[in-house]
């Protein structure tokens, strides 16, 4: 076992860094982590979530991103690429290069075996740290399954579940609902 010690870097460090990488790294506590890559089940739930949210966003306030956007879950803290985001209103950056924004009204991290224990264990105590953000979703990828985490108005967060392709999530952070169906769409046949 070794006791070397991991070099720490400045968030702006990072940054420059990952202005020009060739790959994807998330920061937390001053340290990178490579990020590794998904399987097709997760690429088409993830854009499959991108399409139903921007159709039912579109002309409102709302954008929704994909993962190739930034996001600082909590000041100083984790800054990664969640799968979607949406952003209400205008934009706010971390730093001058528009790489990173602090105030997503909404997170979808699309689960899988070894993401899992990090989008429910560091990513959610981190995301809960954003003022901005109003709901944290999780996404099955082995069955129809979305876990809506709200926060409310003392600012505790509360569960709720659907599962089952006939299932309509409610969004109520951006206004609208999402049918199962239309998420899992061409992933795989869950009723089968």
């Amino acid at each position: 076992m070794s006791s070397e010690q991991v070099p720490r870097i400045s968030l702006s460090e990072f940054l420059e860094l990952e202005a020009t990488a060739t790959h994807k790294s998330e920061y937390w506590d001053g340290q990178v982590f490579a990020m590794a890559g998904g399987t097709y089940e997760h690429a088409l739930i993830a854009s499959n979530l991108i399409g139903v949210l921007g159709e039912r966003l579109w002309g409102q306030p709302c954008r929704v991103i994909g993962s190739d956007l930034l996001v600082e879950a909590a000041e100083a803290g984790l800054v990664t690429y969640p799968d979607v985001l949406v952003i209400c209103g205008e934009p706010q950056f971390v730093g001058p290069k528009r790489l990173v924004v602090s105030n997503p009204v909404l997170v979808v991290e699309v689960l899988s075996p070894s993401t899992e224990g990090r989008d429910r264990g560091r990513k959610a105590t981190q995301y809960r740290k954003n003022r901005t953000l109003q709901q944290y979703v999780l996404v099955a990828t082995e069955e129809a399954r979305v876990e809506v985490y709200t926060r409310g108005e003392d600012g505790s967060l509360s569960l709720r579940e659907w599962s089952g392709m006939e299932a309509v999530a409610e969004l109520a952070s951006v206004g609208c609902v999402v049918p199962l169906g239309e998420v899992y769409a061409g992933v795989i046949d869950f009723g089968a």
